[in-house]
């Protein structure tokens, strides 16, 4: 059986309550886990924080804590694994910012504070914000984005994991790229 199989068979098991195939399954998807988290710190702003391992780590903590383990395919868990990154980098930005206020640590001069990590860390926020304004007149749209940009997927890819055909990902994920810039104005 090829890999692609034995992690369905392994989610399939891993969701019917057999833990044991959780120690399988690990190995089979933490490279391609760390391609995807590699890929998405790939496209954040200079001075980010959060490196691919340390991300990983934590959407792996938010996917085996998961309440609902019933992952239907490989596709579909690398999905969910692109929105435990998405909301990994986003509690990340709003930790890192909410630090930048105080959270009782000693005041910094202006030339010392990290003006790139603040930039960075407003832009995935806004990005977010964004997005939730996408999902509320297009989800599928707003899917494709997460999976891109936070997931790291490609085309084929996102396109297996939503169900359509790479070519509708193409003219959606165009799209959304077009909406976001007007939104976010850049």
């Amino acid at each position: 059986m090829d890999s692609r199989n034995d992690v369905t068979r392994l989610l399939a098991d891993w969701s019917g309550g057999q833990t044991e195939a959780l120690d399988e399954l690990i190995p089979l998807v933490y490279t391609e886990l760390h391609r995807i988290a590699r890929r998405t710190w790939a496209g954040q702003a200079p001075g980010q924080t959060i490196q691919p391992t340390v991300l990983i780590h934590e959407a792996y903590l938010k996917l085996a804590a998961h309440p609902e383990k019933n992952f239907q395919n490989r596709a579909h868990f690398f999905a969910v694994a692109a929105l435990a990154m998405r909301q990994v980098l986003v509690n990340h930005a709003e930790a890192r910012l909410a630090g930048k206020r105080g959270s009782g640590n000693r005041p910094v001069p202006l030339e010392e504070a990290d003006a790139a990590g603040n930039k960075d860390a407003r832009e995935v926020l806004a990005l977010h914000e964004a997005l939730k304004r996408l999902e509320a007149f297009d989800p599928r749209k707003a899917r494709v984005v997460e999976l891109r940009y936070f997931g790291g997927l490609d085309i084929n890819e996102t396109a297996e994991a939503l169900n359509i055909s790479p070519i509708t990902v193409t003219r959606d994920w165009t799209a959304a790229r077009a909406w976001l810039a007007r939104e976010l104005g850049s």
